[in-house]
């Protein structure tokens, strides 16, 4: 049992690294909030004063405010479904014995530790180019004319390549979860005459429940603020812009930093509501 003198050392030492954490996080949103209520024009005279709510009208009352936020939740609900529908499948067929098991799997995770912005050129030059990609010869093999991936779907195109990223990641925590599960309950079910989808439907997805809440919790935080894809492929043109880059163009094109700052904010309640709504909804999980 921990003594008194032991808590004191273990938060003494713990200290400094809460403090770090606290000012990591405060500063940043400290002057965010700051910014957001004044008029900060850094190529046109500097601070102009307190403007009040007025940057938070102009963000709000923008027509590319609420088509913005409905991209970035298309996108974030895109991304969750392929990823998490294709991770179980791909982590129950890595679970099997299968030869070059370890080679195959690291293949699949590799794409997880691609940098976003090599990741979109690589989408963007290699597969989806429309003449000399990937894409565009497999469709002119089959007689077809190649898709302006870009341009005639470019949301879809988003979606892709996030895709495309994010899905080593929920795989590996689902065949974690996969690989933890008791053989023998999957044995006994499987002699008491029970069929694959059953055991699917009734074992194997019960199980992974707690796995893909935790999948859908941390890829939505990211998925919420993605930037360099949309940046590199379409620089938020073709119904692509996101809350994210949409923040990015209004300080750009005004060089209003109070604009932005107060469309940051904007992005912090939307990443708390949707936070609040998983843990509602699927976050129970945890506790079961």
């Amino acid at each position: 049992m921990a003594t008194q003198h032991s808590r004191s050392a273990a938060r003494l030492m713990m200290a400094p690294a809460v403090v770090l954490l606290l000012g990591w996080m405060l500063v940043p949103l400290s002057m965010t909030l700051w910014f957001s209520f004044r008029k900060f024009l850094p190529l046109r005279g500097g601070d102009q004063g307190f403007v009040g709510f007025d940057n938070y009208v102009r963000f709000i009352s923008s027509s590319s405010f609420w088509p913005a936020v409905q991209t970035t939740l298309v996108i974030v609900l895109g991304v969750l479904i392929i990823t998490i529908v294709f991770g179980v499948l791909l982590a129950m067929l890595l679970d099997q014995p299968i030869w070059g098991q370890g080679i195959v799997r690291i293949l699949i995770i590799a794409p997880f530790f691609v940098m976003p912005t090599v990741s979109a050129l690589v989408w963007k030059n290699i597969f989806m180019d429309p003449v000399n990609g990937l894409l565009a010869h497999l469709w002119r093999a089959f007689g077809a004319d190649p898709v302006v991936w870009l341009t005639d779907v470019p949301v879809y195109s988003i979606v892709m390549i996030l895709s495309w990223q994010w899905l080593p990641f929920a795989t590996l925590i689902l065949l974690t979860a996969i690989q933890s599960l008791d053989g023998e309950q999957l044995e006994a079910s499987e002699m008491d005459g029970a069929g694959f989808l059953s055991r699917f439907i009734y074992i194997i997805l019960p199980h992974l429940s707690r796995a893909i809440t935790i999948v859908i919790l941390i890829q939505t935080i990211f998925l919420l603020s993605i930037f360099a894809e949309i940046f590199v492929t379409t620089g938020g043109a073709f119904g692509t812009r996101t809350l994210t880059y949409l923040i990015f163009q209004r300080v750009l094109e005004s060089q209003n930093v109070g604009l932005g700052s107060a469309g940051g904010v904007y992005a912090i309640i939307l990443a708390n509501i949707v936070a609040i709504f998983l843990m509602r909804i699927v976050g129970k999980n945890l506790d079961a």
